[in-house]
């Protein structure tokens, strides 16, 4: 897979570090020296430019690369790179970092964008994630959609310990998509029966997510 990284600072060459190692074809454009490292990584294609600029991604021919990472520090850097990777060169797949949470809304399908990752929204999940038990977390939202994927640890005194996961009758618009019990990531059978402290992962619309925990938590079922 050829991937195409819009800056080379600390999070560009991180993520072209583990693109490499998993075998992709990586190319990373920066613009500022201080930044430019060709040592650092050698085993990428190194670009000097400022990747909002046309011209340069027309030299790269941006339209063979099959995803663009928008990883810049500053988020109107990212949303102009994700609009022209998407508009002016069909990439299939536009991946954006948002750096301030305050311009998520920007970061969507209009601007061409595939998948926001925002760091402190992420991070600010997986705390949640962490210390909460019996409620939903909220982990992403998918971009196609108003999807997200949701946490959800059951309580060691769950009403549901025991029962199999056929009997949960889940709300339109959501599904069970795994179950991890300790090191093991289950594939959520029908016959398979719920433990508490089960995380689980699954996907909903927001409408759902009521009905998700009054199904879940915490009277026992029916």
């Amino acid at each position: 897979m050829k991937v195409a990284i819009g800056g080379a600072g600390a999070v560009g060459r991180s993520i072209a570090r583990e693109l490499l190692e998993n075998g992709h074809d990586v190319a990373l454009i920066e613009r500022k020296a201080e930044n430019f490292e060709v040592d650092s990584i050698p085993a990428a294609h190194w670009v000097s430019g400022d990747a909002c600029e046309l011209s340069l991604l027309e030299s790269m021919a941006l339209q063979d690369f099959d995803v663009v990472i928008a990883a810049t520090g500053d988020d109107k850097a990212n949303v102009v790179l994700s609009l022209l990777a998407k508009t002016e060169f069909a990439v299939s797949r536009v991946v954006a970092r948002v750096n301030d949470p305050r311009n998520e809304w920007l970061f969507d399908e209009a601007w061409g964008v595939d998948v926001a990752v925002s760091t402190p929204r992420m991070l600010a999940s997986l705390v949640e994630e962490a210390v909460a038990v019996g409620d939903l977390v909220r982990l992403m939202q998918f971009r196609k959609g108003s999807a997200s994927l949701l946490e959800l640890t059951l309580p060691d005194d769950t009403p549901w310990g025991g029962r199999p996961v056929r009997k949960l009758e889940l709300p339109r618009d959501a599904a069970l998509v795994t179950i991890l019990r300790g090191n093991r990531v289950i594939v959520p059978a029908p016959d398979e029966p719920l433990e508490g402290g089960d995380e689980l992962l699954l996907v909903a619309v927001p409408e759902s997510e009521d009905e998700l925990r009054a199904l879940l938590l915490p009277e026992a079922p029916a």
